[in-house]
């Protein structure tokens, strides 16, 4: 083959390519709007459209928020969704452009926000019971006039973790702090939330990825399961239809209240953030109450969207520089369904308090 031939047909394949590719449609530069990372308050309007390259016309988009299918145009105007109600948190949006016979995939997210900053709570201490200081407190539950607690803590820690003592399941008296029954636990491993299901106690452990069912009369252990919801096992609590669960995260987990496998999750945000760390828990009248972990806080979180309704600062609650010797962090919630009582403690305390919790507007002038 001469040069000249060469020639000619490397030029007529180079111009069919640039012709093949004059015939495709520019789908390239579809952008979908709004941009990927932008947060939005619950209640607020969410306008979801795509953006297209000069030159460009579709045949119809599909509009997909995570797996809910939204809406759909056959032009570019905006699909509008309303958040009323959302459980908060990152959402993935998903246009299915048409175009030409073939479709393309373009993809964004947005961060939905609770609607409005907590309200802001105080508090009122009623009564002081004393605490016993032994219990690394992990899990609280009030019930049939007792307190049930979960103590944590290994025998002989691994390698990274400083917290001794073996852990427990305890029954103690209010009045006196006194430990009336106990189950030790494995020493090996260490014990984290309690809650109480029917005639049953279900405990959880941190890292070791395994439950305990107990019965609630007598502490023997029925059985045990294998803990994968989450990625380590915190606080649990019970609404009477299924147990919420954290795992150290902003995520609260649903667990089936007969086998304990996810059934559902909430993320945990306030208007600007998400809320790390949430862990043990309450729910007291349909509203879920959590310590942060590390924190003098109490939040108060929408079961079903995950929001933060109020927030209550306790550092005043128990000062640490009038702590008894060697207490930790603020831990423990339980709230006797009859009384109408809320008791709060922390990690070996010497006292357990009842409080009352009030908004700043209910505070005497």
């Amino acid at each position: 083959m001469n040069k000249r031939l060469k020639l000619f047909l490397a030029g007529a394949v180079l111009l069919a390519a640039a012709s093949c590719g004059d015939d495709k449609p520019k789908t390239a530069d579809i952008t979908l709007s709004p941009e990927a990372g932008t947060s939005i308050n619950s209640g607020k309007e969410l306008a979801v459209k795509v953006n297209l390259p000069e030159g460009t016309s579709i045949d119809s988009v599909v509009y997909m928020l995570d797996t809910l299918r939204i809406g759909s145009r056959k032009d570019t105007a905006a699909v509008v969704v309303k958040t009323d109600g959302m459980p908060l948190g990152n959402k993935v949006i998903t246009a299915n452009v048409f175009t030409g016979g073939k479709s393309r995939e373009v993809t964004s997210n947005v961060v939905l926000l609770a609607a409005k900053a907590p309200d802001v709570y105080t508090f009122k201490v009623e009564k002081v019971y004393p605490h016993d200081t032994s219990s690394y407190t992990e899990g609280l539950e009030y019930h049939d006039g007792f307190l049930f607690e979960s103590d944590g803590g290994y025998l002989t820690p691994p390698e990274g973790e400083d917290v001794t003592g073996q852990s427990s399941l305890r029954r103690v008296d209010l009045n006196t702090g006194k430990v009336v029954q106990q189950a030790m636990v494995d020493p090996k491993v260490f014990a984290e939330g309690i809650t109480i299901v029917g005639d049953k106690i279900v405990q959880l452990t941190y890292k070791e990825k395994i439950g305990y069912v107990y019965d609630k009369k007598s502490f023997k252990l029925l059985k045990t399961f294998s803990y994968t919801a989450g990625t380590e096992g915190w606080g649990l609590c019970f609404d009477g239809e299924k147990i919420y669960n954290t795992d150290g995260s902003n995520s609260i987990l649903f667990l089936d209240k007969n086998d304990y496998h996810q059934i559902g999750a909430i993320n945990v945000y306030d208007n600007e953030k998400q809320i790390d760390q949430v862990n043990e828990l309450e729910y007291i009248d349909g509203k879920l109450y959590a310590n942060v972990y590390l924190s003098d806080d109490i939040l108060v979180i929408d079961p079903k969207t995950g929001a933060v309704l109020a927030k209550i600062d306790m550092s005043s609650l128990y000062p640490k520089e009038k702590r008894n010797a060697n207490a930790d962090v603020l831990n423990g919630i339980a709230y006797d369904t009859k009384g109408k009582r809320i008791f709060v403690t922390g990690k070996n305390w010497d006292k357990l308090f009842q409080v009352k919790f009030l908004k700043t507007s209910e505070l005497p002038l």
